[in-house]
């Protein structure tokens, strides 16, 4: 029996298997666990893994973001979100029901992840290229299928999706794996900054397209 794999679209009829996912892979990633805690060993923290991840899903809906998939048959076991380039108005208008979903992330997270979020976010912007790019937010691979060049095809389809861009000059994205810089490197991109965040090493990184 051959397995049927292809690489689509998500839909928001998706979020499910998008946060379960998604909240596996990045359960022992350095970020999660110091936002968050251990979803493995804390109820708590899981809780807020997925409600955090959920609304990264919802959001890309409502901004200028799109979410790709690698499928196995009907199961999901790859998956990235990527800011793109040149904000619309809308997107301007759709930043207030941003606002709106954000309330009740409020309630599920404490006051001290969000401002780790907050400087999170001012940490890895501060050293985003001035220059219009595509922003890789999340990508992540089923742990069980991992080694397999799913993470790999998924990176080389952004890759392929930024070089038919005329717009777009490149991909910029941050990670708090230094095992990932050498894998990023071997794709083109180049380390521009290594921050600290309360003693988290924050490694940006950017792939410059060609011409």
């Amino acid at each position: 029996m051959s397995n049927s794999r292809n690489l689509s679209k998500l839909t928001k009829a998706d979020k499910p298997l998008f946060v379960s996912l998604m909240s596996r892979t990045f359960a022992q990633d350095p970020l999660f666990l110091h936002l968050f805690g251990d979803s493995k060993l804390d109820r708590k923290a899981k809780h807020r893994v997925k409600a955090f991840v959920s609304f990264m899903f919802d959001k890309s809906f409502l901004l200028h973001e799109e979410v790709w998939g690698y499928f196995e048959n009907e199961s999901l076991i790859g998956t990235y979100i990527v800011e793109k380039p040149h904000p619309s108005m809308l997107q301007n208008l759709k930043g207030v029901l941003l606002i709106v979903r954000l309330i009740p992330l409020f309630f599920q997270l404490s006051g001290q992840t969000l401002h780790l979020l907050n400087s999170y976010m001012r940490v890895t912007r501060s050293s985003a290229p001035s220059f219009t790019h595509h922003y890789l937010i999340m990508i992540g691979v089923s742990p069980e299928e991992q080694g397999k060049g799913i993470g790999k095809s998924l990176l080389q389809h952004l890759i392929n999706t930024v070089k038919a861009d005329k717009k777009s000059q490149g991909i910029a994205l941050d990670t708090e794996n230094k095992e990932n810089v050498d894998l990023y490197r071997r794709f083109g991109f180049t380390l521009s900054q290594e921050a600290q965040m309360d003693n988290m090493p924050v490694y940006c990184m950017f792939y410059p397209k060609e011409g």
